[in-house]
């Protein structure tokens, strides 16, 4: 489907972000919460990438709804790294503002493959 390729993008790129985040945060000595936002929004894009091979529908609604799981998670270590001054409000709201959009995209997505 159209609308899962372009939310394979849009993951691949928000992934990308995620990475310069953590390397950011690492250079800042901060190890934990770090480690948690890089593998929680990796892994966004990475079961969307799963789901496209699924063998049947319900597997592939279980793989998006495990991406979408992991987005809301991702939002949550973003908010706790702001509010801990890692992020600065604004680099904080752009990473928001891109995972918001994967999120109603997985939303539609899981909700239409019932």
């Amino acid at each position: 489907m159209k609308s899962e390729g372009l939310l394979e993008e849009k993951s691949y790129k928000f992934a990308k972000r995620i990475i310069k985040a953590y390397k950011y945060l690492t250079s800042k000595q901060e190890y934990i919460l770090s480690k948690q936002l890089l593998r929680s929004g990796t892994s966004i894009g990475a079961n969307i990438v799963e789901a496209q091979y699924a063998i049947s529908k319900k597997d592939f609604r279980n793989k998006m709804s495990i991406s979408l799981k992991e987005a809301v998670e991702t939002r949550y270590w973003i908010n706790l790294l702001k509010d801990e001054n890692y992020f600065l409000e604004k680099e904080a709201k752009s990473l928001i503002e891109d995972l918001n959009e994967i999120i109603s995209m997985l939303v539609k997505v899981v909700k239409n493959a019932i």
